[in-house]
């Protein structure tokens, strides 16, 4: 073939469009939010900021960034842009201990936190923040199909033969060690009401006859709820407002809150090491600041969440079932032991899986 002055240019061109769609693309699993405007160009004096969050708030975020957009914008006359990553806790937090350069962190739980602080990459005390640094609240409870046809009224209605249940896997999804730790937790508690006294025996022989009826482990929350949205399983162990957002929309299914289950508490952070390097440490403070404010906590709620703000959670308390027995991760041990003894290597929920 023959290429002459005129097939080389148009060679070139085409060239050169294709370098620019793929660095257009390069942001991976991302999105971008833009606000104020069809002008998507990052102007002299406006900053963005790179937000590494777990996948369950992504629908809450998608109506809370452009508020903080507006809020940042008439307090300060600078406009924000964002990126945004949304995958399993897990994932998302050993992405970003791995160098992913998040400005600020928002996970499913602590124990996800520290992996990024022990990487060095959070420098400060982040549990000095209000609330230690927690943005939101849950709980773990139960969904069935409309009507609740397998008649699930609590734990041990998982352990039957014949009943398909859904949860993530610990190992990507900080929602399903939330989930563990129900379901472990629960059965301490009927070990105590059996024999005074807390059985780890008794919790894992109870954790084990649930998860001989799981169907899957999903890589993150937000898949678990996708498979039984699609049809898997009969019962789904997973957070209340992801339940609560679904029902609001008009789907039917029922939730059963549990007798006994655990308090799900979400941090979020900034990710000192990026930040310092980006120039975007006031913007990703203020950030943090703005998602415990009343608007914030407000639309967190409309989404589902148990507020952390004192103001926000009394107006709202109607609204949330309170369990009978509600426990802490202090009721485990904290998340040091519970990191030991369920999920180490040798740990409970390893046993578990292995058949021990």
């Amino acid at each position: 073939m023959i290429i002459n002055r005129a097939t080389s240019r148009r060679l070139l061109t085409l060239l050169l469009v294709s370098v620019l769609l793929l660095a257009a693309a390069g942001c991976g699993n991302g999105s971008q939010t833009e606000g104020f405007g069809a002008d998507s160009s990052v102007q002299d004096g406006d900053v963005t900021l790179v937000i590494g969050a777990y996948s369950v708030v992504k629908d809450a975020f998608a109506d809370l960034l452009p508020q903080f957009q507006s809020y940042w914008y008439e307090k300060t006359g600078q406009k924000v842009t964002f990126q945004e990553s949304y995958e399993a806790s897990g994932t998302q937090a050993r992405a970003i201990a791995g160098g992913f350069e998040a400005d600020v962190a928002i996970l499913a739980m602590e124990g996800d936190l520290d992996k990024i602080a022990e990487a060095g990459f959070i420098t400060h005390d982040w549990k000095a923040q209000p609330n230690n640094g927690m943005i939101t609240n849950s709980i773990v409870v139960l969904g069935t199909r409309a009507g609740n046809p397998l008649g699930i009224k609590d734990w041990k209605d998982l352990t039957r033969d014949g009943v398909k249940v859904l949860y993530p896997n610990p190992k990507t999804s900080g929602g399903a060690q939330w989930d563990i730790n129900a379901i472990y937790g629960a059965g301490l508690k009927l070990s105590e009401q059996k024999n005074g006294s807390k059985d780890p025996a008794y919790a894992k022989s109870f954790l084990k006859a649930v998860h001989a009826n799981v169907e899957s482990l999903d890589k993150s929350g937000r898949a678990s709820m996708a498979a039984f949205e699609y049809g898997v399983g009969d019962v789904i162990v997973t957070y209340e407002n992801e339940l609560l957002a679904r029902v609001k929309k008009g789907v039917a299914y029922e939730i059963i809150v549990p007798n006994s289950t655990i308090l799900i508490e979400n941090p979020a952070a900034v990710v000192d090491k990026n930040v310092d390097k980006h120039g975007t440490r006031k913007v990703a403070e203020a950030f943090i600041a703005y998602l415990q404010s009343e608007e914030a906590q407000r639309l967190f709620v409309d989404h589902g969440f148990r507020p952390v703000e004192e103001k926000v959670a009394m107006e709202t308390a109607n609204r949330f079932e309170l369990p009978e027995d509600l426990f802490d991760i202090s009721y485990l041990g904290g998340w040091a032991e519970v990191r030991d003894s369920l999920y180490s290597k040798k740990g409970i929920w390893y046993q578990v899986l292995a058949g021990l």
